[in-house]
């Protein structure tokens, strides 16, 4: 596809912040912060309701959109390309393959043109489980249709939605506004009306009791962060609602769950780098919850229920890449436990699925997953693929007394499959391919897994695509993403959208830097803390690699990355300018130091383990201040930037691209534009609709482009 990209048209004059002194003195050091007054002082109702956002605030925000779009004004038509062919690889009637539940087999499924999925189930009959369902058939039930619910709303989003075990009630979770406070409702699926009751401000799941009266949901503290477990009983008030237990650490998030056997409701209090897990019978729900383990500084570990044990996935006893063992169910204490799946160094585990006959693991060597399954005698066998870079997703599934699982498989060029696999036959049965309507063909492109050189000798995996013939002369645009933290893992799976810009002669690859577990868990721990800095520097080395190795040239890169992915294109912007045509950097976390320092914000006690506590410790203030974005813009030439961000983000707030794009346009010496686009009506995730969220990706894809083929042109 050869084309010619639209230029920046740039008015004549980009906003300026109002730079107010403002400064804070700590560990001997002086730190200026002349934009924090972007930072709203009522933002807990910011929050709950935007138009309670500050006047002078909201000037320079809409100011700030007004000068992007009008900086984009000269793509609109490419945008609308971009969108529309990006539609066209999508199924709109698409469907989930539906998962037997008792009498039902239950599935999502979006309808033409809708942009939210509907909740549906269907009589289960076994010989049929795998056909796609169609609009209106014969034994359907739309349990919940999320285009009817979210009509009329600026933003709408369904958290989840939990059928209690007798197939009569619906509690499903709902954010209407994109800051991820949730109400919890419940539907009699009889009648398909909504009980009276709402249950607010909650983290949207649910778990139901076996009788299905009551529901356990984690409600929300005065500083949006999941502190509380409670129980509702069905037909009384929220007030009413029982505490079952109540998190004291501010830097412990709660989190509800239910074995695969179905027995128990898991209550975790976690952070990044400690759990604990406590059970609740789901038959007794007024009974006791008990602590399997207590919590141990940096002991990890997850807990499932089978017969009489239970089978934990956990790092105890310096298995860093994590093993399986078990106790009885009676005697949970750390000096019952068992290896079962004893620690391998290099093999990394992921994820434990129980069934009634058989333990089925997700791990992940030589950066690649593959499926283990163990039967009762402890006979294994595994489940993998031949391809070079590839993606393993295990779904969980809602019954415990069967053989069979269901895992999903794509690669950069392949479209997702889903498969049912029979753990005693071993019989792999292809439920689903995914369906690209306007067509495609994995001949034409090419995927790679190529290693970069880090500065200390460590190999980093990057994953690449690009079309077939593409001539490797170091003359192709190239976008490269990265994450790098809470020991994410950035899969090599297929996405439709990237191939509109793939099929414009763009390079695609996925830098896996440290700070995920691509490695295992020790590469997670190297890109954390005082190690930080390995994630900034391995992303610069990968993009020189790809340099190096012809797939693109100085200056042809295009960064991307989101949310502490986003930090991540902060840092590279200060560390290596020079290397990138353009950055598209998403809800990005960049006010490192100031967010650290304030323990009100949502997310930051939980966040002192993965970057330090700066007000308590020199050295990680030291280490936080010496790459905080934000803090580090300096006086030089930076690419093109594009910062987006929410409203109503409770995660990374508005605030932090704002204050960045501000310090850079009043800093830096040449290069740009900077553009800043905040969205006034969502929060992190961005629109809510599937279509939507498309009108985004057309806008970053855009501003590629666009950022591309300016740096092509001679000076």
């Amino acid at each position: 596809m050869t084309f010619e990209p639209p230029a920046f048209a740039l008015p004549p004059a980009a906003p300026a912040a109002e730079a107010r002194p403002h400064a804070f003195e700590l560990f001997g050091r002086r730190v200026e912060d002349p934009f924090a007054w972007l930072k709203d002082a009522n933002w807990r109702a910011v929050l709950k309701d935007p138009s309670a956002l500050a006047p002078d605030i909201r000037t320079y925000l809409e100011a700030e959109n007004a000068y992007a779009e009008a900086a984009l004004s000269g793509a609109a038509a490419l945008r609308k390309s971009l969108v529309a062919e990006m539609r066209g690889r999508i199924r709109e009637d698409d469907a989930s393959v539906p998962e037997p539940d008792g009498p039902f087999a239950y599935y999502s499924r979006h309808r033409e043109g809708g942009q939210h999925p509907l909740i549906c189930r269907r009589p289960r009959t076994v010989h049929r489980i795998a056909e796609q369902p169609e609009d209106g058939e014969t034994g359907e039930q739309i349990l919940l249709d999320g285009d009817k619910e979210g009509e009329g709303l600026a933003f709408f989003e369904i958290a989840g939605a939990a059928h209690s075990d007798d197939h009569r009630l619906l509690a499903w979770g709902v954010d209407t506004k994109g800051s991820e406070l949730h109400t919890i409702r419940v539907r009699d699926l009889e009648t398909g009306e909504d009980r009276p009751e709402r249950v607010e401000s909650t983290a949207g799941d649910a778990v139901w009791n076996a009788a299905g009266t009551a529901f356990f949901y984690v409600a929300l503290d005065e500083n949006h962060r999941p502190a509380r477990v409670m129980r509702h009983r069905l037909g009384t008030d929220q007030a009413e609602d029982s505490i079952v237990y109540e998190e004291a650490d501010p830097g412990f998030f709660v989190h509800i769950g239910r074995t695969q056997s179905g027995s128990y409701l898991t209550v975790t209090a976690s952070d990044h780098e400690t759990a604990e897990v406590h059970l609740l019978d789901r038959a007794d729900d007024e009974g006791a919850l008990r602590c399997v383990a207590p919590r141990e500084e940096r002991l990890i570990y997850s807990v499932e229920h089978w017969g009489s044990y239970l089978v934990i996935l956990t790092n105890a006893d310096g298995a860093v890449d994590f093993k399986i063992v078990t106790c009885p169910l009676d005697a949970t204490a750390r000096e019952n436990w068992r290896d079962a799946v004893p620690y391998r160094p290099g093999t990394m585990i992921r994820h434990l699925h129980v069934l009634g006959n058989h333990l089925v693991r997700l791990e992940l060597e030589n950066a690649l997953p593959r499926i283990v399954v163990r039967d009762m005698k402890g006979d294994e066998h595994t489940v993998s693929f031949a391809e070079e870079a590839y993606s393993l997703g295990l779904l969980p599934g809602y019954e415990f007394e069967t053989a069979r699982i269901r895992f999903t498989y794509s690669s950069m060029t392949t479209p997702a499959e889903t498969y049912d696999y029979d753990c005693v036959t071993r019989a792999r049965i292809l439920r689903k391919r995914q369906t690209v309507p306007s067509g495609h063909e994995p001949a034409d492109y090419v995927t790679r897994r190529l290693f970069a050189t880090a500065p200390d000798g460590e190999s980093v995996p990057i994953s690449l695509l690009h079309r077939r013939g593409l001539a490797l002369d170091g003359s192709a645009p190239l976008l490269l993403y990265g994450y790098g933290s809470y020991g994410t893992l950035m899969p090599a799976g297929f996405r439709t959208n990237l191939l509109s810009l793939v099929d414009r002669g763009f390079v695609y690859a996925i830098a896996h830097v440290r700070g995920g577990t691509e490695k295992g868990w020790n590469w997670y721990l190297d890109g954390k803390r005082h190690k930080k800095p390995n994630t900034f520097t391995d992303f610069v080395a990968c993009g020189r690699a790809l340099i190096e190795a012809n797939y693109t040239a100085q200056g042809r890169i295009v960064a991307h990355g989101g949310s502490a992915g986003g930090m991540l294109m902060g840092a590279v912007a200060n560390l290596a300018p020079e290397l990138f045509a353009g950055i598209v950097a998403d809800v990005p976390f960049v006010d490192v130091l100031n967010t650290m320092l304030d323990a009100d914000l949502p997310l930051t006690p939980p966040e002192w383990p993965e970057w330090g506590n700066p007000a308590e410790s020199k050295a990680a203030f030291e280490t936080i201040l010496s790459y905080s974005p934000y803090d580090n813009v300096a006086a030089k030439a930076y690419p093109a930037i594009l910062a987006l961000g929410g409203l109503t983000d409770p995660r990374v707030t508005y605030w932090e691209p704002a204050k960045w794009v501000a310090r850079l346009r009043a800093t830096m010496t040449g290069g740009g534009p900077i553009l800043c686009k905040i969205n006034m009506e969502a929060g992190h995730g961005g629109a809510a609709g599937r279509f939507d969220r498309l009108e985004e990706v057309g806008l970053i894809y855009a501003f590629a482009l666009m950022a591309a083929a300016r740096a092509a042109k001679p000076a």
